[in-house]
């Protein structure tokens, strides 16, 4: 079950978790978050309803029917309250040893996403505390965790000390996103705080800016760990999607909205298939 926004036009949230996550052959339960008109990606004037209300109406008959599920993935959340909601999730719909996986969607690019503060860094901490696996930007890491924010040209030393204190927020498994040691190559850092292993991987940088990206990755990535991959192949699996999308999507000036993330489905899945 993925819990999450609604944007009805433009891809992110739910609109490109649910078809891509069931392209990788899992069934998705959904559990709205809000309902948007578009996304907040450069349109204006949009709608917006706020469903928190509704949520624990949604989890109490998931209860009374016994539905459980075997993993709950976390994108946008808008609210405190919709963060304290997904922990009761976790307690009451979560099959035992069930899966958590929280992408903490709040920032990038050194800056919080409009609405959100300091307190809401700090309680999304709390929520990747709880996580079995955890997939933040540099950005986000370092607002929940109060680290200076560098842009490019990362250290070892400084992605070391980042994901240092990640581990301590409690989190068994990090996928550290946006790291760049170099101009041309963007890439990941997959940590198991328990075992200590770190494995990097990185892709030729996409000259191509595009939303919802990061979505794409945490829903490939979910899609592949259900399918038993490990969480290292699942995040490279990922990472090679979002960058053929990327290309796919590249000098469509129109395709302001989003990535072309369909046209790369086939890659996911032959490679799935593998």
């Amino acid at each position: 079950m993925t819990i999450q926004d609604i944007s009805c036009y433009g891809q992110c949230s739910l609109t490109v978790a649910l078809p891509i996550i069931s392209a990788c052959g899992v069934e998705t339960a959904i559990l709205p978050s809000a309902v948007l008109s578009t996304h907040t990606g450069g349109f204006t004037n949009f709608t917006f309803r706020d469903l928190t209300d509704d949520i624990p109406k949604i989890m109490e008959h998931w209860k009374s029917e016994g539905i459980k599920f075997e993993c709950i993935y976390t994108g946008y959340l808008g609210s405190l309250t919709q963060i304290e909601y997904v922990k009761a999730l976790f307690k009451n719909v979560l099959k035992e040893g069930g899966l958590k996986i929280v992408d903490p969607a709040m920032a990038d690019n050194g800056k919080l996403y409009y609405g959100f503060d300091a307190d809401f860094a700090h309680a999304m901490a709390g929520l990747c505390s709880e996580a079995d696996i955890i997939l933040p930007n540099i950005t986000e890491a370092c607002f929940m965790c109060d680290k200076e924010f560098i842009a490019d040209h990362h250290t070892q030393e400084y992605i070391d000390d980042l994901l240092a204190a990640l581990k301590n927020l409690g989190a068994k498994k990090i996928v550290l996103k946006g790291v760049s040691y170099e101009d041309s190559k963007l890439g990941i850092i997959v940590y198991d705080t328990v075992s200590g292993e770190k494995l990097d991987y990185f892709n030729e940088r996409v000259a191509w800016l595009s939303h919802g990206t990061g979505d794409c990755f945490a829903a490939a990535l979910t899609g592949a760990v259900l399918q038993n991959r490990s969480l290292y192949d699942a995040a490279v699996l990922a990472a090679d999607f979002v960058v053929e999308a990327l290309r796919l999507t590249m000098g469509d000036d129109n395709h302001r909205y989003g990535v072309k993330f369909e046209k790369a489905l086939p890659m996911l899945v032959e490679r799935l298939n593998k």
